[in-house]
């Protein structure tokens, strides 16, 4: 189906204001664009610019880079690069039959939100690109040079960033579109490592008079483990590891498959094992897990209430099962996850967390990655490192991998000072300072551009990786009118 077609299915979105960005995004919903599959928006976004007086360039790393000249009698300023992320987290409700690789996000207006309701919406980042965008089309706007830089797969590497040429950037301020809480200006934010756990698990036959049980575990909400990961909700992986860990102490557990998660920089909605146990254990099951059912409900009843822990019986029991099976439960139910230290400068905001976002226990292999976040690098290490530690005290092989750096904050900077200006004159009050736990691409740039004055700030976006993800009309209306006000005082200037 070709790119037209496809926008107009979320025609409805160009109806909103402004019209411009929001006929952007309809775009962005309408052309398939997870990470590392950002080559047909990349190709259209291309043929957009050649409409326009917009040079467009992708540079060896395969990011975007579209640069505007400066307005008449703007020449001589300072250029100022607009920057946000092309690609989206892909997550779905189970039995949404949603093919992340070809399918449009479908959305829907509600109550002054614009929401994917059984998928991720794909406003992170997509909202920040469709604003650099329609900066770049607006011939009333007085400007100086502007580049705007729309990097690919940001949310599984950050590689487009990480592969960004020393130099490769004319401008002297970044303004990065990808924060989620309007009204708050970010001067800085966590950096973060992945850690990589994988096992090969030995092998066992199963003895015949045993029982095949399915548990799930579903219902949870999910969300971004940075922005998130304050919020105590449950991680499903987390919890099946414990449910069968309490199981294996009472009665004989053989594991045979489990998988849960499905990005590392998500909180787990969902997690499922395949487990064998002995047949008249099986047949009285259900009790059981309807107490750890309970339990949950009770546990969870603020944050995460509509948690479910169900079993399925299966009638043909598979050969084998792996024999390490309380030691994987073991290291998944120890292993450090969530927040684990608050900041003392930025009262509230997480300073270091770990998600355990992915496991899988598939043909024997295990395999599990762990996202970890921390305002100072150091810190970040410091736990990864912890984590590598803790998997081999279990006897399983563990390495870190794909650390970026955290952006310093400069509360002494002329961008944020000109920007906190403008902001109180076009709504009446200023702007509040943040740091933001979560990996904006602001501390790399700064490493291969580190000449750069940098700001962030975004609409109001709610439970961004998860499906459900919505937008604030509103916010993004502010956004585009502080977004406009900032580049003709930069014009000014």
């Amino acid at each position: 189906m070709a790119a037209s077609e496809l926008i107009s299915m979320n025609n409805h979105l160009k109806n909103l204001q402004p019209q411009s960005v929001w006929s952007h995004f309809a775009t962005l919903c309408a052309i398939p664009r997870a990470s590392m599959h950002e080559a047909a928006l990349i190709e259209h976004l291309i043929s957009w610019a050649k409409t326009r007086s917009v040079s467009s360039v992708v540079d060896s790393a395969g990011n975007l880079i579209l640069q505007k000249p400066a307005s008449a009698g703007c020449e001589g300023l300072p250029g100022v690069i607009l920057q946000a992320h092309l690609d989206m987290v892909c997550q779905a409700n189970t039995g949404t039959p949603h093919d992340f690789m070809k399918d449009p996000v479908q959305v829907k207006i509600c109550d002054g939100w614009v929401v994917a309701e059984d998928t991720t919406l794909g406003a992170d980042n997509g909202i920040g690109v469709a604003l650099a965008l329609a900066a770049l089309e607006d011939e009333s706007l007085v400007h100086p040079a502007l580049e705007v830089l729309l990097t690919i797969n940001e949310e599984s590497g950050m590689d487009g960033a990480r592969g960004l040429a020393p130099c490769a950037l004319q401008g002297k301020m970044l303004i990065n579109l990808d924060t989620e809480e309007w009204g708050h200006f970010y001067l800085g934010c966590a950096g973060g490592v992945d850690v990589e756990v994988r096992y090969d698990c030995e092998q066992t036959a199963l003895p015949p008079d045993y029982a095949l049980l399915r548990f799930d575990v579903a219902g949870l909400r999910g969300g971004h483990s940075g922005i998130d990961i304050h919020l105590g909700r449950g991680n499903a992986i987390k919890l099946l590891a414990e449910a069968l860990r309490d199981l294996s102490a009472h009665t004989d557990v053989r594991l045979i498959e489990l998988k849960g998660g499905t990005a590392r920089n998500a909180i787990p909605r969902e997690a499922f094992a395949m487990c064998a146990l002995p047949a008249a254990i099986a047949s009285n099951i259900d009790e059981w897990v309807q107490h750890r059912h309970q339990a949950w409900q009770q546990r969870f009843l603020e944050v995460d209430a509509r948690v479910s822990f169900s079993c399925q019986h299966f009638d043909t029991l598979p050969d084998t099962a792996i024999a390490e099976c309380d030691r994987l439960l073991a290291f998944i139910d120890t292993a450090a996850n969530g927040v684990s230290r608050v900041s003392d400068a930025f009262p509230g905001v997480t300073d270091t967390s770990g998600n355990l976002g992915v496991a899988a226990l598939e043909g024997g292999e295990f395999r599990a990655t762990f996202k970890v976040r921390a305002l100072q690098d150091s810190r970040a290490d410091a736990l990864a490192d912890k984590m590598v530690a803790h998997a081999a005290s279990y006897g399983l092989q563990a390495w870190k991998e794909g650390a970026y750096p955290g952006w310093t904050p400069n509360p002494s900077s002329n961008l944020l000072a000109l920007c906190q200006q403008v902001y109180t004159e076009e709504f009446g009050q200023p702007a509040s300072l943040q740091v933001i736990h979560a990996g904006l691409e602001c501390g790399l740039l700064a490493a291969s551009h580190p000449q750069l004055d940098m700001i962030s700030f975004g609409p109001d976006i709610r439970g961004a990786h998860a499906p459900g993800e919505r937008v604030k009309i509103e916010s993004v209306a502010h956004c585009w009118t502080l977004l406009r006000a900032v580049l003709q005082a930069l014009a000014k200037s």
